[in-house]
């Protein structure tokens, strides 16, 4: 059985991560627009997540500057030092937030991050989004001077197109540089990256496909198809298409799948969903769940505990191809 101490490397990178990381966006503590997407964790509960997930085999950890203007990165990072974590003992993910910043931005910011993941280093580190004043190429300039200083060591890019991410990764390469990542929206009911080319580009060049809101932020668990009535208190999720009655009932198909085949290896669907996004491509998809509980975190490192077979996974792709 596959668990969470066999490695898969960040594209030709060499950084080696487990399968399931720690999505920190729930760390930012409220502090700007984005923050406010979430409860405001206090640190107690914060260092438990973290504990447990490295007690659960977990070596890496994503977050991003607007994850709280800092605040996210600056509590991971608390959170690691009361675990007893030293630097260069996990792996850690963050973000650039380009939206009306120039791609010099890049080079300005970084000690900010540095400082508030001290003492950790940043292992990765990716473009957010694909909307800036600058272009793919400017980005990458910045960022290849940051890896030429070793003030980071590697380079990932988020959200972005197959188009975007070809030409971030034609860029980087002329620098001797390979593009470790694109991190984007993968479940069994958002599969688009599989029709629009970005799985494709990805698996073309070597690069790693890094999940977020891989459980469909929860829709996945089954909870909100068994009790409705959960939807009315979840803050601005409600308002997705998938969260409402006729979202609900196109998804019900995959949830009644999940729970048979859950049922059958004695785990939960959302540990169904994670295992098939994480086998169905070979190794090329790692997933960073995020966890506001301490048993989300024991569910998410559990989700390698078994193997689907090849018959589980091809019927949960055939349940979920509408979602293509």
């Amino acid at each position: 059985m596959e668990n969470q101490t066999i490695q898969r490397s960040l594209g030709r990178n060499g950084i080696l991560v487990t399968p399931v990381g720690l999505g920190c966006w729930q760390f930012s503590k409220q502090n700007n627009l984005a923050g406010k997407f979430w409860p405001n964790l206090d640190d107690d509960l914060i260092n438990r997540i973290v504990s447990l997930s490295l007690e659960g085999g977990i070596n890496w950890f994503d977050t991003a500057e607007v994850y709280g203007m800092g605040a996210s990165e600056e509590a991971l990072s608390r959170a690691l030092q009361a675990a007893g974590k030293k630097p260069g003992e996990v792996v850690i993910a963050t973000k650039w937030w380009p939206m009306f910043r120039f791609a010099s931005s890049i080079q300005r910011t970084i000690d900010k991050r540095i400082n508030a993941l001290a003492p950790y280093p940043v292992d990765l580190y990716q473009v957010h989004q694909p909307f800036s004043f600058s272009n793919e190429r400017s980005e990458m300039a910045g960022m290849a001077e940051l890896f030429n200083r070793r003030l980071i060591r590697s380079v990932g890019v988020s959200n972005f197109s197959a188009r975007q991410m070809k030409n971030a990764w034609k860029a980087l390469d002329k620098m001797g540089i390979p593009l470790a990542s694109n991190q984007v929206q993968y479940n069994l009911l958002n599969r688009k990256i599989e029709s629009n080319g970005v799985m494709e580009q990805a698996k073309e060049l070597g690069m790693t496909i890094i999940a977020y809101s891989p459980l469909a932020q929860g829709l996945l668990s089954g909870k909100f198809h068994d009790d409705p009535e959960l939807i009315r208190n979840i803050g601005f999720r409600k308002y997705s298409a998938m969260f409402r009655p006729e979202g609900i009932e196109k998804s019900r198909p995959v949830i009644c799948l999940l729970k048979e085949l859950a049922l059958r290896h004695k785990v939960t669907p959302a540990q169904v969903a994670l295992n098939w996004l994480l086998h169905f491509h070979g190794d090329m998809v790692v997933a960073i769940p995020g966890a506001t509980r301490e048993f989300h975190v024991t569910e998410n490192a559990g989700a390698l505990a078994f193997k689907l077979s090849d018959e589980d996974m091809e019927r949960l792709d055939k349940a979920s191809t509408v979602f293509k």
